[in-house]
């Protein structure tokens, strides 16, 4: 009985310690943003990666966590997989990509991009706290957290951990299923007493890489609707856009292909909302 309570109180001091290490690295961090979506396959990785670099165009001096441990493709779409992590008396060190965006996967623990993650909920609770906490971000002034779809152990993990977040970002398509899913998010977010920043439509719309004409193959508006009916902010539609899509496997971010793409001047206007609502929570 003493030997179960002795390994209770243990496990009550290493999650203070955590707590602590959490609290006292993300303090470096200027801004915190979590990007969510109800479901998966609605670009909302496409979405994280093309928000941190262009906050790095910005001037922002920008960090990403790819919270996402069963598809985790943010190295991939950075041009950073198969890299290797590093250590110093700091922590761990995250990966470099060549706009020095500083990056955090699991995929950079694994032995093959091949090798799936078959961890139980405690193991990837755990890991992400560790990232949290023991990654040395240093002094950003934002990181961005890709979270996995849904709202189970890893979101709530990241939305309850990171103490001051900004708020989060929800990513949605035109789908009624997806739209549908929104409202969980929504919910989950007001729960936590976390700020909605507002939602974005991604695959609004299909560019065609020949004329240039815009068609709406996934219906449009959905995301503007629900944005309305659970008052919180549209920050706007993505498009797809094939004529800025590398054939490549590296440098998939959307913007640096094409910076004059529709793509690339929505996300642009996108960044101008968030960063007037992180300066509000600044001021």
């Amino acid at each position: 009985m003493e030997s179960d309570e002795n390994k209770e109180n243990e496990r009550k001091i290493a999650i203070m310690e955590e707590d602590i290490a959490i609290t006292k690295n993300m303090a470096q961090i200027k801004h915190k943003i979590a990007v969510m979506s109800g479901k998966g396959g609605v670009g909302k990785s496409t979405v994280s990666v093309n928000l941190a670099v262009a906050f790095n165009q910005k001037g922002y001096h920008t960090g990403i966590l790819d919270a996402d441990f069963h598809g985790p493709n943010v190295p991939l779409m950075l041009g950073v997989e198969g890299k290797h992590l590093d250590a110093d008396e700091r922590g761990i060190l995250p990966v470099l990509t060549k706009e020095n965006i500083k990056v955090m996967s699991v995929a950079f623990l694994l032995p093959s991009k091949d090798s799936p993650v078959i961890w139980r909920g405690p193991k990837k609770t755990g890991a992400l706290r560790q990232f949290l906490g023991h990654v040395a971000w240093d002094e950003l002034d934002l990181l961005i957290v890709d979270n996995p779809p849904g709202t189970g152990d890893e979101p709530l993990t990241v939305l309850q951990s990171i103490p001051f977040l900004d708020g989060i970002v929800i990513v949605t398509t035109p789908s009624p299923v997806a739209l549908e899913d929104v409202e969980k998010c929504v919910s989950m977010a007001k729960s936590l007493n976390i700020p909605v920043i507002g939602i974005i439509e991604n695959m609004a719309g299909f560019v065609c890489p020949k004329c240039g004409e815009e068609s709406f193959i996934f219906g449009s508006g959905g995301g503007e609707r629900i944005a309305t009916k659970m008052e919180i902010p549209f920050l706007g539609k993505l498009p797809i856009d094939l004529g800025n899509v590398s054939d490549s496997d590296e440098d998939m971010h959307i913007i640096t292909q094409n910076n004059n793409s529709l793509f690339s001047q929505r996300i642009m206007e996108i960044v101008d909302k968030i960063e007037e609502h992180i300066k509000k929570r600044s001021d």
